[in-house]
């Protein structure tokens, strides 16, 4: 498990909001989320007596914290552009479980499933949230896939599954930047390396070209091959 951003990343966050109310919006979002992490075990459920009365604050779900309503509305009130970080930095004040982050992915959005799989480095110490990276590497949406071959899977992600990523961000355009440790995994994997000149071999056999990413992974793997 990786540490957590340090305290500093809330000011950073908050300069690049868009406005005063969106940084409001930001402190009271990221209180709730602290307060969560720190409060007795018990029913989630949110005390309207008690439950924050600034016209920002979302009525929560049932049995459901507030600030898993507000992880939900960041885009509303941040702008997407700022959103993904705003909801990786919510889980994280939280200390959202792997249950609690497994069923926001299952619950969420593309954009909230991205904001999943990018704190999952910070919270799950274990395999329990491989099946989240699966499910992403399953989809075809490159921003999920990106999200999907971060720290946690480069870690936790078993060889096969983690080579059948690789393979997935060459088909979909994902640069292999993304894929975290990749020099690491890579080195001397000869599966790896047998797979991806195979399917160097298929695409100069269809007259297509070998992309640049393609032979960049192949070199890492420092395994002796022919030239695709």
């Amino acid at each position: 498990m990786l540490t957590p951003p340090p305290s500093r990343t809330r000011a950073d966050l908050a300069a690049r909001l868009p406005d005063d109310q969106a940084r409001a919006w930001f402190a009271e979002a990221l209180a709730d989320a602290s307060r969560a992490a720190t409060a007795p075990q018990g029913p989630p459920a949110a005390d309207p007596a008690t439950a924050p009365e600034a016209p920002s604050a979302p009525a929560p779900a049932p049995g459901h914290p507030v600030w898993q309503s507000r992880f939900v509305t960041a885009g509303r009130h941040c702008g997407p552009d700022v959103a993904d970080d705003v909801r990786t930095l919510l889980l994280i004040e939280a200390r959202a479980d792997t249950e609690t982050l497994t069923r926001l992915y299952r619950e969420g959005s593309a954009p909230e499933r991205r904001a999943v799989l990018l704190a999952l480095p910070f919270l799950v110490d274990g395999p329990g949230a491989v099946p989240l990276v699966d499910d992403a590497l399953r989809t075809h949406d490159t921003r999920l896939v990106s999200a999907a071959v971060g720290p946690y899977a480069a870690e936790h992600l078993p060889p096969h599954a983690w080579r059948h990523a690789v393979l997935k961000c060459l088909f979909t355009g994902v640069p292999p930047a993304a894929v975290a440790d990749l020099a690491r995994r890579a080195a001397g994997d000869a599966e790896l390396a047998r797979m991806l000149t195979a399917l160097a071999a298929e695409r100069t056999a269809a007259g297509r070209e070998v992309p640049r990413d393609l032979r960049h992974a192949l070199t890492l793997t420092g395994v002796p091959n022919e030239e695709p």
